[in-house]
């Protein structure tokens, strides 16, 4: 008997050593998803649920050397791009991508952690928004990461998520998902920016502590989805439940003393 080959995605991001972020939040949101998945690691972070205490970058020709080794082996449906602090990362990165034509690419813009640690440097942003936007096919900034990246005041209202998202569209990327969680109000607000139009996607705020890896866990879900061959709509929207539910489910798990993880596996663990 013959089987149907898995999808396969990869990773392109930071180690979270307490293991709620990074390449470990995606790895498990692949494996919950039904995907399977590879990761190229752009830094080391000593890292727990309270904070940041320290962070070893990559070398760019090691980060050169493991994207050569997956995208020769394995074929790759989907590439998630997460933490990348340092332009010589993000060109190592970028001319990785240019050099195996890897596509479509989903692109987090990770700046901030949700301890409140800055985790790219300021002379990275030109650089990232330079070779990196125009190679995504989407770009998942939160409210912070869109001002950041577009040096304007952060959006306060969906009017104004929508004009960044258009902003963001002029830089290059080809679609740009606004995250509202940062926002107020009952409802959490996604806004999906394209040419062609707007998409919304509300889902309820959780009360709820254990966000660690939200941002994390929603681009690669969405990454699995376009590995799996679901249109850019669908792939969020199925990606949208995915995180709300993960949330929904963060307090079942009881793990360190600040922000703890998303229940990625809450669809296959079971109650607690």
């Amino acid at each position: 008997m013959t089987s149907a080959a898995i999808p396969i995605a990869v990773t392109i991001a930071g180690s979270d050593s307490s293991g709620g972020a990074g390449i470990q939040a995606d790895l498990k949101t692949f494996s919950a998803l039904g995907v399977y998945g590879a990761s190229i690691i752009t830094a080391l972070t000593a890292q727990n649920t309270m904070g940041v205490t320290a962070i070893h970058d990559v070398p760019p020709d090691f980060i050169a050397a493991q994207m050569d080794a997956v995208f020769e082996d394995l074929k790759v449906k989907a590439v998630k791009i997460g933490m990348l602090s340092r332009p010589a990362a993000i060109r190592a990165v970028a001319e990785g991508l240019e050099r195996w034509s890897a596509r479509p690419v989903v692109l987090d813009p990770v700046m901030v952690a949700a301890s409140g640690a800055r985790l790219l440097e300021d002379a990275a942003v030109a650089t990232l928004k330079d070779l990196l936007l125009p190679r995504a096919d989407l770009i998942t900034p939160n409210l912070p990461e869109a001002a950041a990246l577009l040096g304007k005041a952060v959006a306060v209202d969906e009017a104004a998520m929508r004009v960044q998202g258009e902003q963001l569209l002029a830089l290059g990327a080809r679609a740009v998902l606004v995250k509202g969680g940062h926002g107020e109000g009952p409802e959490s607000v996604d806004l999906l920016v394209t040419r062609e139009g707007i998409t919304r996607f509300p889902a309820p705020r959780h009360a709820t502590r254990n966000t660690h890896g939200t941002g994390c866990t929603l681009s690669s879900a969405i990454a699995a989805g376009l590995a799996k061959g679901q249109g850019l709509e669908e792939a969020v929207a199925s990606a949208k439940r995915y995180i709300g539910g993960a949330i929904a489910a963060a307090d079942r798990l009881d793990v360190g003393r600040g922000h703890g993880p998303v229940h990625h596996f809450f669809d296959l663990w079971g109650p607690r």
